[in-house]
């Protein structure tokens, strides 16, 4: 059903002559916001409204920055850059690639990082903390960070903006992963501080000692993966999936990491919606779930101590 309404509206826009009829970047902006209003495309792989991924389409699509002026927005389009935007609006809204994959180009924590298909869509809760540099959650100001599962590398990338001074190792399993938060990693010029390490979670890293680790483990469980709108089976099912409880990689982490905390190390941890899992398997352990001012839930922060104290139970 959903493919067949996009077909017709895909056949309109063909019909609709468009690159006759518009012009400027505000005509496709708003062109294109309401394609995306007429459509049944999913959002929320970071934005979730028509509005924003019509800027970020646009705008990246032409190779502008998402803080464009807006007084050049009047700017007329050549020919080409008229078909190629058409072109990625029709991808979009007829095979559901998100936008992030279409442009190449994701935001986080104030940051423009590349991406493709080789990792999921930077949209982690956690950025509220790091822009708050972990207030009321670390103990002390962080030297060494480890960011665990890092995908993109924009939660390590973004972590080294907040701590100037630190030192971040980037692990992830995923070779395709690590070449994509490579790109990054050169892009903002942070290859002296950011260190990208493939790694079976703490497997490659014996005897490192980190003031804080970060970490966005796939964490969707069976039943929601199953669920998932066609947008998400874009992106690499082994960043997303972790066992019929959403659990499995959470739980080895948390097993492991109290040996690769310092004394007053801390952990951060997404798991999303499988926080319920979480909460009711293990009732007695003193997870601080916290507060985050972008409205995300999920993500929890735990001491080395108190890792230590519960380790058995893991």
């Amino acid at each position: 059903m959903e493919t067949t309404y996009n077909q017709e509206l895909v056949a309109t826009i063909l019909e609709d002559n468009v690159a006759h009829e518009l012009h400027t970047i505000q005509d496709f902006l708003r062109w294109t916001y309401s394609v995306f209003n007429r459509s049944d495309i999913y959002y929320g792989q970071g934005y979730d409204n028509a509005w924003d991924e019509s800027l970020q389409l646009v705008l990246a699509g032409l190779q502008l920055p998402i803080d464009f002026p807006t007084e050049l927005f009047p700017s007329r389009l050549t020919p080409s850059e008229k078909e190629s935007l058409i072109q990625l609006v029709l991808t979009r809204i007829e095979q559901r690639v998100p936008v992030a994959y279409l442009t190449n180009s994701a935001w986080f924590c104030g940051h423009e990082f590349y991406v493709d298909e080789r990792t999921i869509i930077p949209r982690s809760p956690i950025s509220a903390l790091i822009q708050e540099r972990f207030e009321g959650v670390a103990k002390q100001t962080p030297q060494h960070i480890l960011d665990l599962c890092t995908g993109s590398g924009c939660i390590a990338i973004a972590c080294a903006y907040a701590f100037p001074d630190a030192e971040v190792d980037a692990v992830d399993l995923s070779v395709d992963a690590l070449n994509v938060a490579e790109i990054n990693i050169a892009r903002h010029q942070m290859e002296h501080r950011v260190f990208p390490i493939q790694s079976n979670l703490f497997e490659n890293i014996a005897g490192q000692k980190y003031d804080l680790i970060v970490t966005n483990p796939p964490y969707v469980d069976e039943d929601d993966l199953a669920d998932m709108p066609e947008e998400f089976h874009f992106e690499p099912e082994l960043a997303l999936g972790s066992g019929k409880d959403g659990l499995d990689i959470t739980k080895q982490i948390l097993k492991q990491a109290p040996d690769y905390l310092t004394e007053n190390g801390v952990l951060v941890c997404e798991v999303g919606n499988s926080m319920v899992s979480l909460i009711e398997q293990y009732p007695d352990i003193p997870f601080d779930w916290v507060e985050l001012k972008n409205g995300g839930l999920g993500v929890f922060a735990i001491s080395r101590e108190e890792l230590v104290k519960y380790q058995a139970l893991f």
